[in-house]
């Protein structure tokens, strides 16, 4: 399979974008902006260290992305895994990208700048949910952002509900984990306590 290697050769092959790619594109949030990042409650999180690249699946409830000024978000770190993979880059390399979805729009707002992790307390306490705060927020300053062209949302039919795959037909992360461990870790004792472990330690 050949490959191409050439920024001109993709840009022959491309043509030249049109006006409503490069005009919807602002270096700080805007007012229709502004209210794409305050109904979103999910947003896919890139980040990049010395090991590679890393995205990450961020959700709360919608404005759950404070906005500080118009140039500057900031995304809390809610209850998970621990494996702080983004975290981890973000300390080390500060570039960072959001890609912010909200159900039912055809479009996605992407984000990118350039970020910071903070433990500051008073900060945290800004962030609190049922009297739960997050360990740290990631303080974002937005360098660019704009919104997506709709088309790959329309293609996937990503919000049709007839479209949805049945739960019941996929592997089980108990399933997926004692597959992998010989059956150290996981199984069916892990899908069972799965619903309440995480409905207590959703924040």
């Amino acid at each position: 399979m050949s490959a191409i290697t050439t920024i001109a050769d993709l840009e022959q092959l491309y043509g030249v974008p049109n006006d409503a790619s490069t005009e919807k594109v602002a270096d700080k949030i805007t007012p229709p902006y502004r209210a794409l990042i305050e109904r979103s409650p999910f947003a896919g999180l890139a980040t990049v260290g010395p090991e590679g690249l890393d995205c990450s699946p961020r959700g709360d409830l919608p404005g759950f992305i404070h906005i500080h000024d118009d140039k500057t978000l900031m995304l809390p770190d809610r209850h998970g895994n621990n494996r702080i993979d983004s975290l981890r880059n973000v300390v080390r390399d500060p570039r960072v990208a959001l890609m912010l979805l909200i159900p039912g729009s055809t479009n996605a707002l992407r984000i990118n700048g350039r970020a910071i992790v903070s433990a500051d307390a008073e900060l945290l306490n800004t962030f609190r949910v049922k009297g739960k705060a997050p360990r740290t927020v990631m303080v974002m300053t937005i360098e660019e952002i704009y919104f997506q062209c709709g088309r790959a949302i329309l293609r996937s039919d990503l919000w049709n509900p007839a479209r949805h795959v049945d739960a019941a037909t996929l592997p089980t992360p108990g399933q997926i984990l004692a597959s992998m461990t010989d059956n150290r870790v996981g199984g069916d004792d892990y899908d069972r306590a799965w619903p309440e472990r995480a409905s207590q330690t959703m924040w």
